[in-house]
Parts: C-alpha cells; sequence; structure tokens
C-alpha cells in the first residue's frame, strides 16, 4: 500500500529509533506487514523479538523493562484484546511501562480519515473505549505528521504514569 495517507515503514522505524527504541516485540500482523518486513530485513539496528502470542509479548517486553531496555510491543488490535489480563496484570498492577503500537486490522477503506469508533466493525470500534476503560493514553497515527510528536509522547508517558501508552496504526505501512 502506498497512498499518500499511509505512513512508510521508514518513517516508523525513524520514530522508534528517535525514541531510544532498543527491541521491536511483536506478534506480526497484516497492518503492519511492510514495518515488519522491514525490520526482518535488517533496516533498523533494533532488534527483532517475535513471540508465540501477545501475553507472550507482553511478558517480554516486561522483562526487558525491567533489565533497562525500552522495547515496543507490536501487536493487532484482535492481539491487544486478547492480553487484557496481562496487560493489567503487568503494565497497569505492576506499574512496568509499556508502549504498545496496534495495528486496526479491519478498518474499512471508507472510514479512514474517520474516527475508527464510527466503524462498523467491532473490531476496529472497540479498540479506543476499552483503551480509554482501561485508562491507556493512546495516540491515533493516520498520517506522516501524527508519528513525529506521538511516539515519544507515547513513551514519555508511559514511564512518566509508569503503565502503558498505545500508538493506534489506524491504516495499513506503506512499503516506503
Amino acid at each position: 500500500m502506498s497512498d499518500d495517507h499511509s505512513i512508510g515503514a521508514t518513517t516508523y522505524l525513524s520514530a522508534l529509533k528517535r525514541a531510544s527504541v532498543t527491541h521491536f516485540v511483536t506478534v506480526p500482523d497484516l497492518v503492519q506487514v511492510a514495518l515488519h518486513q522491514s525490520m526482518e530485513r535488517g533496516n533498523s539496528d533494533i532488534r527483532l523479538v517475535r513471540t508465540c502470542n501477545e501475553d507472550q509479548a507482553v511478558c517480554v517486553a516486561a522483562g526487558l523493562t525491567i533489565a533497562g531496555q525500552r522495547p515496543v510491543v507490536v501487536v493487532q488490535n484482535q492481539g491487544l484484546y486478547a492480553c487484557v489480563n496481562t496487560i493489567r496484570a503487568l503494565a497497569l498492577d505492576a506499574q512496568i511501562p509499556t508502549v504498545f503500537l496496534i495495528g486496526q486490522f479491519g478498518r474499512e477503506h471508507e472510514n479512514f480519515g474517520q474516527p475508527s469508533t464510527v466503524s462498523r466493525r467491532r473490531v476496529v470500534n472497540l479498540l479506543e473505549p476499552l483503551l480509554s476503560t482501561l485508562g491507556v493514553p493512546f495516540w491515533c497515527l493516520e498520517g506522516n505528521g501524527d508519528v513525529g510528536e506521538a511516539v515519544p509522547a507515547a513513551f514519555d508517558a508511559a514511564h512518566t504514569r509508569r503503565g502503558p501508552a498505545a500508538l493506534i496504526v489506524g491504516r495499513p505501512v506503506a512499503w516506503h
């Protein structure tokens, strides 16, 4: 995908590097496939850590954070839903700073540019209300201009609050 509104994989990687991210902990997803492939090609010095499921990704990221590293957890919306209890236990209750990069799987093209909460698909429209219910601050990444400010803000929020923060990838990541 390479429309004018999609954010390129290199833009994401540059922003993560500027935020001092050390590890890209992930269960690969379709929305962010260009970003995953860029990581697999070694286009960044950020270490790629593949996990079996989202619970494991959150646990690995927590361990890395405790060890003084700065990971990002990269999943899709369905995966985030699957690991809510682990997020509650580690990021909220144990107060381990955790930043999520969440792909909005299932978002309709006609919903681009609109609030995801008006999507007709529950997998899309429940993400922001769930994050709000959990008290997780989030930033929506819809265009190139969103990334530069949102990525450092999410990391600052997670570390200042000692808890989770989320970056929502609203459109498929572009290949450039």
